[in-house]
């Protein structure tokens, strides 16, 4: 009787410790299952400073295999853990690094010298050399904040790339302007300014952010919107910082200044629904890079990443297996 009470206690106790976290640290809880995901799909998060500065990612994979190494470079106000649901559908041994952008999670938070893109790609750069993922070309993927800076590093950096795919890209001259932009213009006109719609400090607020990046509903329990809130608000006078330097006059166009400059390879995704930057900027990257091959996702917003992961996952793929496919005919042929 003993050993089944005992059983049954050691049962209970993890549940209840679940229903504890989730009624009073759900914030706590999301970092928890992060965790649990980063493990099972066999990432390890890893530090590597470079000077006084750190960087902080996670890894999975050694380089060297047959396609080249992928690095991920996430959003405005997100983290290497945005790319998980895209990990989980790649190749076990892809070789895949996903980075803190500068200020983010876990890299070093200094200013806006390196908040703007400029500065942000130095940054990125200095991370390349520091892990020695610039021993042979690698894949470089970025996603609205991210794809900028990528595309910005496409251009600076030819040599170290063998292509890169931008993901819903921010820095462009945008034919048609997107809902955020919108309201972003309309909150100029107003005496008071309101929150900006990516800094939510209210769960309203936040309800309101996942609709604006997301097409299909994302219905989340009340506690969870309460941990993701709790995770986000001791960080919005970082995110407000750095969004005033990517908004700003160095920055807000600098992937569109660069175009003709980039040589690799390029792959454009965007989500057809897209409210954050609209879709039309996938007509300009096509009219200034010809052979750019673009992937125009149905029923799907800014957050690619999130609502179509496995889709984005093969066509990355497919992506780089036909780019291998075509350098070796090449060689051939040479």
């Amino acid at each position: 009787m003993e050993m089944i009470m005992i059983s049954g206690c050691i049962l209970v106790l993890p549940v209840l410790a679940f229903i504890y976290s989730f009624m009073f640290w759900p914030g706590s809880l999301l970092k928890a299952y992060n965790w649990y995901m980063r493990r099972r799909l066999g990432l390890v998060i890893r530090y590597c400073t470079s000077g006084s500065y750190r960087f902080c990612y996670s890894s999975r994979g050694t380089p060297g295999g047959a396609m080249p190494s992928l690095l991920l470079l996430h959003g405005f106000s997100a983290s290497k853990d945005m790319w998980l649901p895209i990990v989980k559908h790649l190749p076990r041994g892809q070789h895949v690094v996903c980075v803190d952008m500068p200020g983010h999670e876990g890299t070093t938070r200094t200013g806006a010298q390196d908040y703007c893109i400029q500065g942000q790609v130095a940054r990125i750069h200095q991370f390349v050399k520091s892990i020695g993922l610039d021993k042979r070309p690698f894949h470089l993927v970025g996603t609205s904040m991210g794809g900028n800076v990528a595309g910005v590093y496409a251009a600076h950096h030819p040599a170290h790339l063998s292509g890169v795919t931008l993901m819903c890209p921010a820095g462009l001259v945008f034919p048609t302007e997107s809902e955020f932009i919108v309201r972003l213009r309309e909150m100029e006109k107003t005496p008071q300014q309101g929150s900006i719609p990516l800094i939510p400090t209210t769960t309203q607020e936040l309800e309101s952010m996942l609709k604006l990046c997301c097409y299909t509903p994302i219905s989340l329990p009340k506690q969870l919107l309460r941990g993701l809130l709790d995770n986000r608000v001791p960080n919005n006078d970082f995110y407000k910082e750095v969004f005033m330097e990517i908004v700003g006059e160095k920055s807000r166009h600098s992937l569109q200044e660069r175009l003709h400059l980039i040589t690799s390879p390029v792959q454009v995704i965007w989500g057809k629904e897209d409210q954050v930057v609209d879709v039309s900027g996938a007509a300009v990257l096509q009219a200034a890079l010809p052979n750019c091959q673009v992937e125009l996702i149905e029923n799907c917003g800014h957050s690619v990443a999130l609502e179509r992961p496995r889709k984005s996952a093969n066509l990355i793929m497919d992506f780089l297996s036909k780019k291998e496919v075509n350098g070796g005919n090449a060689k051939k042929l040479s």
